[in-house]
């Protein structure tokens, strides 16, 4: 052990477990799987002197038919002055560990356990006859944490050092996320990813065959997918070519079909004139996501350029210009069934934060790169959100209104069956008959059709799903939506000041100067006073642009006007006041109030963007806003 001395404590796991080769499972490297059926014996570790067994003591072999009960500590324990290093068994240590802590049965060691937080370890090298302890949530489920880590490096056995179990928790995770977990979160659509991300969790259809959807005018992509497509011929990978005009009947025709959608690539020729073509890799939102998200790439891009990692943050910049240039707007994600669908737009901040980051050393070619940035931007601003139909004219604001048709195909299968019943119900046949009829245009239902305009409109705001835009969200004009653009208007009219000479050549077809952009931001804000501010309750709310009149649900999102910087001093004191008091609970800020969300029942359950769920971008918008003020 004391050749680890020279190890960093806090160095990543494939350095950290690298280093004990004898101690590695030969062969064997794994990428992680929970397996959640449980065959444990109960162990019991609970001998008094925490380096000798006693006769109450079981070593690892041994079945007690009973547990002891031990009195349960704190979830935080000191730190001793002098941290220790022990060899002990994964499969061992894991199991006792888990049976004797993780009382929900989730596989995690949380507080909400209720184990005693005090575990006798063994050791390896004594055959589990001395151990030492861990105690307190915090060094129990770094204990396990660890163990898996070492895990998928290939070991069984690990020298356990103290210093990597009591770390700071702030700096531990933020270690963890530079170092770790952002690599599981990469994803790149080549030869070498293209298999996991074909595969599409909601596409149920047996035997359906991956299909890689490809833009009509990049014959790049497709000479390369083609080829792809051939070489992995085990996959029987279809390559479609869109049409030039991706309309909404279109879409609909593909609903059987899914599929992803190519993404930006670097691409050239070689010597020989052949093509050389590398996909940029992205971050996805999570473990089980494969396609690049809309919304979550902002801020996604945050925590990658506090980490450094400005080039996968710019590579999610160019996948937005390319999703706007072939396919029309930023989608809710690349694939085929969220083509007539938008999310949230980030996109100016995005970018002019990522120009920020990176390297200093070619001014040229970086402005070179805002410059089409910022023009795809300004390309999705005129042509998807100012725009009919998400464009109200009678108040010069904006509301999500995608132009999908009929009932979402990558819904569960029986996630629309409530609402068809009662149509369904009027013709005497089966839900699923009915769905079928649907689909297929034998039926027309026009309240139906306009619920799933609602329905969709509900998923391209990000906020899926609220009782705040349920079955009116294509109607309103959001507090969350117009701050956005308000935002947008004033960063295109910062950026032409700063960079461009106050004057911008749009590729749409003219010429777009800062103060153009400081009116229309100007404008916007006006409306979003008249509108959406509520001077007597303190607070923005949104306006139903048909009913003509201010929703009354009481949003958190009320905040993101700090962020975009449209209120004025007096609207900002008054806003925190009221809202803090309305949305602040311990650990954060709710969704809404209890309230807006109403009374909650069998048939009306409750949705994960209402009270008492609280998100994160709620939290970062909140704090961002309020440091600006």
């Amino acid at each position: 052990m004391d050749a680890r001395k020279s190890v960093d404590v806090h160095a990543p796991p494939d350095e950290y477990y690298s280093e004990s080769p004898a101690l590695r499972t030969p062969g064997v490297h794994r990428s992680r799987s929970r397996n959640y059926q449980r065959t444990y014996p109960k162990y019991v570790h609970a001998g008094d002197d925490e380096n000798n067994g006693d006769e109450e003591e079981s070593v690892p072999g041994k079945t007690m038919s009973h547990r002891r009960s031990v009195r349960r500590r704190a979830s935080i324990d000191d730190k001793t002055s002098h941290p220790r290093r022990f060899l002990v068994d994964i499969d061992i240590v894991e199991q006792i560990l888990l049976e004797q802590e993780d009382t929900s049965g989730d596989f995690q060691i949380t507080v909400a356990d209720s184990g005693p937080k005090v575990l006798k370890v063994p050791t390896a090298s004594s055959g589990g006859f001395r151990t030492f302890e861990v105690r307190g949530t915090y060094m129990l489920s770094n204990l396990l944490q660890e163990m898996a880590l070492a895990r998928d490096c290939g070991m069984n056995q690990i020298v356990i050092d103290e210093e990597r179990l009591n770390e700071n928790p702030v700096n531990r995770l933020s270690r963890m996320i530079r170092t770790t977990f952002w690599n599981g979160l990469v994803r790149c659509m080549d030869e070498s990813g293209i298999a996991a991300i074909c595969a599409d969790p909601k596409n149920t259809k047996a035997g359906a065959r991956p299909i890689i959807y490809v833009p009509f005018d990049d014959a790049d992509a497709f000479e390369y997918y083609r080829g792809v497509a051939r070489d992995l011929h085990d996959l029987h990978i279809k390559v479609v070519r869109l049409p030039r005009n991706i309309t909404p009947q279109y879409v609909k025709s593909i609903n059987d079909e899914f599929g992803i959608l190519t993404l930006a690539a670097e691409v050239s020729r070689d010597a020989g004139g052949r093509l050389v073509y590398q996909p940029l890799p992205f971050v996805v939102p999570g473990g089980r996501f494969n396609e690049q998200y809309g919304w979550d790439s902002y801020f996604e891009a945050l925590g990658l350029l506090v980490d450094g990692r400005w080039q996968l943050a710019k590579n999610m910049v160019d996948n937005f210009a390319y999703e706007i240039r072939h396919y029309g707007k930023i989608l809710n994600a690349n694939r085929s069934y969220y083509l007539t669908r938008s999310q949230p737009p980030f996109l100016t901040d995005m970018a002019l934060k990522v120009y920020e980051a990176l390297p200093a050393g070619d001014i040229e070619r970086n402005r070179a790169w805002l410059r089409a940035a910022l023009d795809a931007a300004i390309t999705e601003y005129f042509n998807v959100w100012m725009c009919a139909p998400r464009l109200d004219e009678h108040t010069g604001l904006s509301c999500y209104h995608p132009t999908g048709i009929g009932m979402p195909p990558e819904t569960e299968s029986t996630h629309f069956d409530h609402t068809v019943q009662p149509f369904a119900d009027r013709l005497g046949i089966s839900v699923d008959m009915y769905k079928g009829m649907y689909a297929r245009d034998e039926i027309h239902e026009p309240e139906l059709d306009e619920y799933f305009v609602h329905d969709r409109a509900v998923r391209e705001s990000g906020h899926d799903t609220s009782y705040r835009l349920e079955r009116r969200c294509a109607n309103l004009a959001t507090v969350d939506l117009n701050c956005l653009l308000y935002k947008y208007e004033v960063d295109l009219a910062d950026a032409l000041d700063e960079h461009f000479g106050g004057k911008f050549a749009w590729t749409g077809g003219r010429e777009l100067t800062a103060a153009e952009w400081r009116m229309r931001a100007e404008t916007r804000r006006q409306n979003m006073n008249k509108y959406l501010w509520n001077e007597r309750k303190g607070l923005y709310f949104d306006y139903d642009v048909v009913l003509r009149e201010q929703s009354v649900y009481e949003s958190v999102t009320a905040f993101w006007a700090l962020w975009a910087g449209c209120a004025t001093p007096a609207q900002a004191r008054r806003l925190v006041d009221v809202g803090c008091r309305k949305f602040e609970v311990r650990g954060g800020l709710v969704s809404g109030t209890e309230e807006s969300r109403g009374r909650i029942s069998l048939l009306r359950p409750n949705r994960q963007w209402d009270f008492p769920f609280g998100w994160p971008p709620h939290q970062i918008m909140a704090w961002y806003g309020m440091y600006n003020y």
